[in-house]
């Protein structure tokens, strides 16, 4: 019967015990210290912050340039290339005859002999101020000048100095001169014009302006009647609503594939305001774009047309910023983290946050680079209480264990081991 006594009132003793302990704990304001165990921390870092869109693209030709045929008022002969072939700027596309190819040989011509017509009237003013620039070098008192000469030279014969005359004429010749070669240009360009009407014989070539592969021929003579590829490859993929809000053209992306050996890089050169397809209540809007790749140096690594790539799109970064993970941060009404201190205290410290990406919280005002944080912060219970971490065995040094003495050494590895 004593036995059962002496239980029960240790049993009651121990509830009385554990419950005041609990009150003690919990009482608001109560002294009574709680040491927190912190299993994982970090370090506030300078870190490079990279906010991205990830999505899925598809390499294609930069640009297409189409070409058109104006089957009014031309008759169409044959085409001078198929669908695939490899085409330069200047290149042959196909052959037309056209009814005006008289009206504009005459019109050629005509323009052509008004052009000579003005090499002539040209070299006869030259001749002029040449004849009147000798005979003012001659005898001044004697030299004569004609009307519209001296209109032309816009000066006042009577009142010049023979010096500004000359200076004046001089001038006059080398512009002249200039508007001469200018002519004279105009003239071999019109002659070549004629010279390639005469040769083709009543039949018309159409060249491309720039080169590339041909994409489409149209038979059926519909416009565009040749599309040409561009050789310079390109990025098109679309973005969604979400998306759409955050890109902007200019933007720099990366492209990965299996297939490429090095990332590509390049930037969003136009994005579509208007949905790839007609907007409706049941379907997700998505809307297209184009990215240019730009070429670091070196020879290019071939792309396939139609080649799938991960494309990362960088929507904002930031280099060197104090940094932690984002989990380490307690997300209330105000943001806070818990620092661990030298004096061995778990303090809460209020954060005004930046950049969140990849994992990482950029802070703009809280702990220092530098600074240790806790990890989980949910686990802190309250502020400012004492902490104790595991020991790390790997990472104790003999060294630093010989600075403690053996009444320290027993005493942190019994704290440790009651307080876990």
């Amino acid at each position: 019967m004593k036995g059962k006594w002496k239980v029960t009132a240790v049993s009651v003793a121990s509830v009385v015990l554990i419950a005041v302990n609990l009150y003690l704990i919990e009482k608001k304001e109560s002294k009574v210290e709680r040491t927190v165990f912190v299993e994982n921390w970090t370090k506030v870092k300078k870190d490079t912050i990279t906010a991205t869109i990830q999505t899925k693209a598809v390499v294609k030709p930069a640009e297409v340039h189409d070409i058109y045929f104006d089957a009014k008022n031309n008759d169409f002969r044959k085409f001078l290339v198929k669908e695939g072939d490899e085409v330069a700027a200047g290149s042959s596309l196909f052959e037309y005859t056209t009814t005006e190819l008289d009206a504009l040989k005459a019109n050629l011509t005509a323009e052509k002999t008004a052009v000579e017509g003005e090499v002539s009237g040209i070299d006869q003013y030259v001749a002029k101020l040449r004849a009147y620039q000798g005979n003012l070098e001659r005898d001044p008192s004697k030299a004569v000048i004609d009307d519209s000469i001296e209109q032309k030279l816009n000066i006042d014969i009577t009142t010049s100095s023979s010096d500004l005359i000359k200076s004046n004429i001089e001038q006059e010749m080398y512009k002249q001169e200039l508007e001469k070669n200018r002519l004279n240009e105009k003239v071999k360009m019109l002659s070549a014009q004629l010279s390639s009407i005469e040769t083709q014989a009543n039949s018309i070539e159409t060249t491309t302006e720039a080169g590339g592969i041909v994409k489409n021929i149209n038979k059926n003579l519909n416009n565009p009647i040749i599309s040409i590829a561009s050789a310079n490859m390109g990025i098109e993929g679309d973005f969604s609503e979400s998306e759409m809000k955050k890109a902007e053209v200019g933007m720099t992306i990366k492209a990965t594939a299996p297939d490429l050996k090095q990332e590509l890089k390049g930037k969003i050169s136009r994005i579509h305001s208007y949905p790839a397809e007609e907007p409706t209540l049941k379907n997700d809007n998505r809307f297209p774009f184009q990215a240019m790749i730009e070429s670091e140096g070196g020879e290019a690594e071939p792309l396939m047309v139609g080649s799938k790539v991960d494309l990362s799109v960088i929507t904002n970064q930031k280099a060197g910023v104090p940094s932690i993970p984002v989990g380490a941060v307690h997300q209330t009404k105000k943001p806070h983290v818990y620092k661990l201190t030298k004096k061995g205290y778990v303090d809460k410290h209020y954060a005004t946050l930046g950049l969140k990406a990849e994992g990482k919280q950029e802070l703009i005002k809280g702990p220092a680079v530098g600074d240790f944080i806790v990890m989980e912060p949910k686990m802190v219970s309250k502020n400012h209480s004492h902490f104790i971490t595991p020991v790390h065995f790997e990472k104790v040094k003999t060294d630093t264990l010989k600075k403690f003495t053996t009444r320290e050494k027993v005493r942190y590895l019994l704290l440790g081991i009651l307080e876990k």
